[in-house]
């Protein structure tokens, strides 16, 4: 049943960051996606709030809420979440090293998948 929920937040979150794709900005700067990507972790930092605070609700509100929405949205919001929960624990340099070690190898992700698409022809 989880899978359900999942797939239903996702579907509105996926549609909600496109929705926020079509609006008109003229820069390079991707003001869109750093503006997703902030009102995404503001979206999963309020809901974990709220579903910390409550004990009477399913476990499937977190899964549509965080996994679904929020991770259709933008998954830097749960890249945030975690990186906001070892700061809470007192774990300082986890945490910087979780970020840059995201941002860092992410980046290098990308590089990668691009060199490797450039070996296969269609």
């Amino acid at each position: 049943m989880g899978f359900f929920f999942v797939a239903l937040g996702g579907a509105l979150g996926a549609a909600g960051r496109y929705a926020l794709s079509l609006i008109p900005v003229r820069t390079e700067f991707p003001s869109i996606t750093l503006m997703t990507n902030i009102l995404g972790a503001m979206a999963i930092g309020f809901i974990a709030g709220l579903l910390g605070t409550r004990d009477d609700l399913s476990p499937n509100v977190a899964l549509f809420w965080k996994t679904g929405v929020c991770g259709g949205f933008t998954t830097f919001s749960t890249f945030s979440l975690e990186a906001w929960q070892l700061l809470e624990k007192g774990n300082y340099l986890l945490s910087a090293l979780y970020a840059l070690l995201s941002v860092v190898c992410c980046v290098a992700g990308v590089w990668i998948g691009r060199k490797l698409s450039g070996l296969i022809t269609i």
